[in-house]
């Protein structure tokens, strides 16, 4: 649980973070631990549409090499407010590959702001929040 932090501009989409959050950890309190990601990430998306938090599910990211698309393209779980990606797992622990995974997720989109979120563990929710200090515009920080 907690932050990973790449920059003091810790508060860029921090309330769209803890309303993401928020919707996580019901999830969790709900459906509990040990279950496939999938019933995390269906229960997941129907929270957050109850919340009228705005997401979407699945999308496909170009990855380009020298400005040359790649047949290869990246799919995280989620996008949530447009701004940020979200990784879920349902493991014992986060690795840090899965923090890596989610770091190139937010390069290749060039988003600032991800969450890690594993429902797999017992005693709590895991998660944690990667900020990206060179994808936060400059005008309009939040």
């Amino acid at each position: 649980m907690g932050f990973f932090m790449k920059t003091n501009k810790n508060h860029y989409l921090s309330q769209e973070g803890y309303a993401l959050m928020g919707a996580a950890f019901e999830v969790y309190n709900e459906n509990g631990y040990g279950m496939g990601e999938e019933i995390y990430q269906e229960s997941l998306e129907v929270e957050l549409a109850l919340r009228k938090i705005p997401f979407c599910s699945k999308d496909e990211l170009q990855v380009y090499y020298k400005g040359h698309l790649l047949k290869k393209t990246y799919i995280p779980d989620l996008t949530v407010y447009g701004e940020i990606i979200v990784e879920l797992k349902a493991l014992k622990a986060i690795l840090p590959e899965h923090e890596a995974q989610l770091i190139n997720y937010m390069r290749i989109s060039k988003k600032a702001v991800g969450y890690l979120i594993n429902f797999g563990t017992a005693d709590d929710l895991e998660w944690k929040r990667i900020i990206l200090s060179e994808y936060i515009p400059d005008k309009g920080n939040r």
